[in-house]
């Protein structure tokens, strides 16, 4: 019996962060949909608020990029941000902190099993992957809550 191989190339860390970037560009015109009171209020069947999930994003990203970059997983220290304005901001400044710090990986992180904030065990890779399936899943939820709203949502192939 033959097995035949398929070659699969994974994506390079440029790609990777090209990709994360993609999507974080589309959770915050995601963001922007919103009218400010329900950004931070509405939810359907009990699930929290987009603010609170775009805000559980911001918790994760720049200190995922800097856990896998050292192997220290500090926990994020800004404030919470209260209003639209303040959550943009805030995504914004993290937008260029994730493109300023992800090329300073070292190649071998990616790679390197670690257990990021003390509870997740992976490589960095998967940990990466991680914060992205997250923001994917949540934006999904944005999406269900604009529709409710009557608002269409960004198309979420225009990253």
């Amino acid at each position: 019996m033959t097995t035949e191989t398929l070659a699969v190339s994974a994506l390079s860390a440029e790609e990777v962060l090209k990709h994360w970037q993609g999507h974080r560009r589309l959770t915050r015109r995601t963001i922007e949909a919103f009218p400010e009171d329900k950004l931070f209020s509405f939810s359907v069947g009990g699930m929290r608020p987009f603010a609170e999930l775009a805000y559980e994003f911001i918790k994760m990203a720049v200190p995922i990029v800097d856990g896998v970059a050292s192997g220290h997983w500090e926990e994020y220290a800004g404030a919470k941000p209260a209003t639209k304005a303040e959550l943009l901001a805030v995504w914004d400044r993290q937008t260029r902190q994730i493109d300023e710090r992800f090329p300073a990986i070292p190649p071998h992180r990616f790679a390197e099993i670690d257990k990021a904030f003390g509870q997740w065990e992976g490589s960095g890779i998967a940990t990466i992957q991680y914060a992205i399936d997250n923001e994917i899943h949540h934006r999904g939820q944005g999406y269900v809550y604009l529709r409710a709203l009557g608002i269409e949502p960004p198309h979420f192939w225009e990253r």
